[in-house]
């Protein structure tokens, strides 16, 4: 038989009347626990309420596809709350000891809020306190989520140029050798000042060129007269060597300076050298590009998560946004067209930076979602008055009108489980709340617009 003071003992019950704790005991089932013994399983009616007196209650399921693991132990609360809409346990329960608990049934609820008010409201705050956890927890898994898909995201922009770089690095060193072995043998070939001119002249002209923006076919007609024009000076088996200055658009012409001035023999040699200059820094040029857009892509990260700065500070919002673009960049080049309209006068916000970023990343996530990744992705900034507004659109399917009022509630998802945890949009709403904004959605097929309004510093000027 369970006495008074036992009760009085778990932390909710304590202080409380007398009668109201002898009419609590009356109305609950007192259980005996067991190790291993299962006292309610996953996916059975929230029916109860669950007091745990000795021993301890481990609790296990799933959320959103990840195992989550809990424990009540003596003195604490498990089980349906008052005023709690839960219908069926999301966790299965089994002691993992010996001990006792009582069982108080959820039907009988409201006459407990009736004969304990002041039990109702604690447990009504511990409710409030579970929220909060869950919700916590919710958040960090969308966090972790979010910076996995960016990482991963990252790692594939970075590896590309990094691969870019690597495979350029290596033909320029084969090229550079080519380069160097030619000009030693035109270095033994005594050449004349004018002979020597020449050959600087073909070389730096070809340097300067762009490469030829040119079809397969029109490339291979210049590759044909180009191998024509050398064999009509006795040089048969340079076919490689028309077909590189063939894809940098090289006219057969180019290279007559060459012939008029030079022996069929040296003229081989200086064509040589010169195709390995002219490669070698075309290959510089892919290794600048490749690592400045290693660097660019740091930068964009280094901007975007707002590493190295103070948390709060004046926030440039388009460059904010084109941060984000190019962190999302790797979800985007798959079929999404960016259509940006930025109205062209700095938009500067007093902000937690890295906060924003986080809510242009789930805005623009979820337009891409809802376009199933292809589609147009519109950003819209614009000054209004003392606010600048930002909107991000899509031309997916729209938002169904009976859901649209419930998007920014916490948890409320239509993506299968596993898939979003449904604080998204209440996470976007909560930091635009919190830099003293408001967000607003404007939604029909083909055309579904979140406009986020935020105060300017300086908005009296």
């Amino acid at each position: 038989m369970i006495e008074k003071s036992e009760l009085l003992s778990v932390p909710v019950f304590a202080g409380l009347p007398d009668d109201q704790i002898a009419w609590f005991i009356r109305h609950a089932e007192e259980l005996s626990l067991h190790p291993g013994v299962t006292y309610w399983r996953e996916g059975d009616p929230a029916d109860a309420m669950f007091v745990v007196l000795e021993g301890e209650i481990q609790s296990r399921g799933e959320v959103n596809g990840e195992t989550m693991v809990g424990s009540t132990k003596a003195g604490e609360i498990t089980g349906l709350l008052p005023f709690s809409r839960l219908k069926k346990f999301p966790f299965g329960g089994w002691a993992t000891t010996d001990g006792r608990a009582l069982r108080f049934p959820a039907n009988l609820f409201p006459q407990l809020v009736k004969k304990m008010p002041e039990l109702a409201n604690r447990l009504v705050a511990l409710m409030a306190e579970r929220i909060r956890e869950i919700t916590k927890v919710e958040q960090q898994r969308d966090r972790l989520i979010a910076l996995g898909k960016i990482s991963a995201g990252l790692a594939h922009e970075i590896n590309n140029p990094a691969s870019a770089a690597k495979r350029a690095t290596s033909q320029l060193r084969d090229t550079l050798q080519r380069d160097i072995t030619a000009s030693q043998e035109l270095g033994m070939r005594e050449l004349t000042e004018d002979q020597t001119n020449a050959v600087e002249k073909v070389e730096s002209a070809l340097k300067q060129q762009h490469d030829g923006a040119l079809d397969p076919l029109a490339i291979s007609v210049l590759e044909e007269q180009i191998d024509s024009f050398l064999r009509s000076h006795g040089l048969n088996d340079l076919w490689q060597l028309a077909a590189n200055f063939a894809r940098k658009g090289v006219k057969p012409e180019q290279l007559k300076p060459l012939f008029a001035t030079l022996d069929r023999d040296t003229a081989r040699v200086a064509l040589v050298k010169i195709t390995a200059s002219v490669e070698a820094s075309n290959l510089l040029a892919e290794i600048e590009n490749a690592t400045t857009r290693i660097s660019d892509l740091v930068r964009a990260v280094k901007e975007y998560t707002f590493m190295d700065q103070s948390p709060v500070q004046n926030v440039d919002i388009i460059k904010s946004l084109e941060n984000t673009l190019i962190i999302l960049n790797h979800e985007l080049k798959q079929g999404i067209t960016v259509v940006r309209d930025y109205q062209p006068v700095p938009l500067l916000v007093n902000s937690f930076g890295s906060e924003l970023s986080q809510v242009w990343t789930n805005l623009i996530n979820n337009a891409i979602d809802a376009m199933g990744g292809k589609g147009e992705l519109r950003v819209h900034t614009r000054r209004e008055g003392h606010c600048v507004l930002v909107e991000i659109g899509d031309n997916g399917p729209g938002i169904p009108p009976e859901i649209k009022s419930h998007i920014f509630d916490p948890f409320f998802t239509t993506k299968g489980v596993g898939e979003g945890t449904g604080l998204g949009l209440d996470i976007v709403q909560r930091i635009v709340l919190k830099h003293k904004g408001n967000i607003q959605v404007c939604s029909k097929p083909g055309d579904t617009r979140f406009q986020i309004r935020l105060p300017l510093i300086n908005s009296e000027d």
